[in-house]
């Protein structure tokens, strides 16, 4: 017999984590998204990519951040899907006013509705780098793009933000 045949089934320690890691992958996701259904959504296809990965030889070392790991990239690729879609339904809107001052006071409610009218990469680079804590060069590393690309990127998601935060979340 080898160590392959001995190894013992990740299944049963997934459904351990399952029950302790759901509510928390599920509050990640609907803290960022606003949205129960796409949580819910998104906490499902969590889980079913837990149980590829856990398939796999040798299987990753499971908790609840690995969890969370897992429900982040899902989280991004909702978004990259979401910014490709519209951007076969959208033009390009007019470019940002830079000399625009920032209110530091931000309305939490009217925060999130202005987040998730941004487009699907806006959405994804402002919740790495604000809400999740993300330094730019993760924030880079996680949305496959340089950090230099990071930066702007950041610099017109945060201007488009403003703008729409301003005009109290219209679009």
């Amino acid at each position: 017999m080898n160590r392959e045949q001995i190894r013992p089934e990740p299944g049963p320690a997934l459904l351990d984590l399952y029950d302790t890691a759901l509510p928390q992958v599920y509050g990640y996701l609907l803290a960022r998204c606003g949205r129960r259904a796409l949580a819910e959504d998104l906490t499902a296809e969590t889980f079913l990519a837990a149980v590829v990965a856990a398939r796999r030889r040798p299987p990753p070392t499971m908790s609840t951040g690995w969890l969370v790991g897992i429900a982040r990239h899902k989280l991004v690729d909702h978004w990259r899907a979401a910014e490709r879609e519209e951007r076969g339904l959208h033009a390009v809107g007019e470019p940002a006013d830079a000399d625009d001052p920032w209110d530091s006071h931000v309305d939490a409610l009217l925060a999130h509705q202005v987040l998730d009218a941004q487009t699907g990469v806006h959405r994804a680079v402002l919740t790495l780098r604000y809400l999740d804590g993300l330094p730019v060069p993760e924030v880079a590393r996680t949305l496959g793009r340089t950090v230099h690309a990071t930066e702007a990127l950041l610099t017109r998601a945060r201007t488009a933000f403003r703008r729409a935060y301003r005009e109290g979340g219209t679009r």
